[in-house]
């Protein structure tokens, strides 16, 4: 396998798992406050939206589109959403935004749902809501996975890696009966946005014909940079905050 698969399947998998995790929140919630079936019902159901958005859109951007092209484009996309989780992660890492709590998130949830009681087995609100949760969690990694997959040529490793986190975390959130608080969620969502912002600078130079220094093993380097300009970034961001302010350690 090389270098740019290997990371590949790392920045899938990790994204997966972030979104599945707080997935399972919600999932988790809409469960104990309006019944189970209704939840994994809705979770399902979702779950099988998303498999056939990846195999419909997937296949065809891989057969179809010139590779220089994707590259290109989906590059962009790339450091769209790279460049937007690497923001939200140097916020919270320097105290500049509340760090992500799941624990937060299922009491409110669960909050918001309780009230009248299912009147059968099968329950609308615990199923939208389910559904939600996982469709608009799970939206995220298939952008990420047919952008990272396609524009690859390796949209099974993607698309295998995004599975494995969903029966990671799936299996892990059934052992332990509830949310994964203890997940370094945060910590998580860094290292994806350098891995993603990294990707898509290095498609947008393939794709524009740059040559980079060794090819795929170029691809590391980018990854080093991004985290030295991510750790230079959360400590000048620390610095700015307001004495008033307690610093994160």
């Amino acid at each position: 396998m090389t270098t740019s698969a290997v990371i590949l399947a790392l920045a899938v998998f990790g994204a997966s798992a972030v979104e599945m995790v707080e997935a399972l929140t919600i999932v988790l919630a809409a469960g104990v406050s309006r019944g189970w079936r209704s939840a994994f019902e809705g979770a399902a159901a979702a779950a099988v939206v998303l498999a056939v958005l990846v195999i419909g859109v997937g296949a065809p951007l891989v057969r179809l589109v010139p590779l220089n092209t994707l590259r290109v484009v989906i590059g962009g996309l790339l450091l769209v959403l790279g460049l937007n989780w690497l923001r939200k992660a140097i916020l919270r890492a320097s105290g500049h935004k509340a760090l992500h709590d799941e624990d937060a998130i299922y009491q409110a949830t669960v909050s918001s749902l309780t009230g009248a009681k299912a009147t059968s087995t099968r329950d609308a609100v615990g199923f939208v809501v389910a559904f939600k949760g996982v469709f608009l969690e799970g939206l995220e990694v298939v952008m990420i996975v047919l952008t990272l997959g396609s524009s690859s040529r390796h949209l099974a490793l993607a698309s295998a890696s995004a599975a494995a986190a969903v029966v990671v975390v799936g299996v892990v959130g059934a052992i332990v009966g509830r949310q994964l608080s203890e997940v370094p969620e945060n910590a998580m969502k860094m290292a994806v946005g350098i891995m993603l912002t990294s990707f898509g600078v290095f498609w947008v130079g393939e794709g524009a014909g740059l040559a980079w220094p060794g090819s795929d093993l170029f691809l590391p380097a980018l990854v080093g940079i991004f985290v030295l300009t991510t750790a230079a970034a959360v400590r000048l961001m620390r610095q700015a905050l307001p004495a008033s302010v307690e610093r994160p350690v």
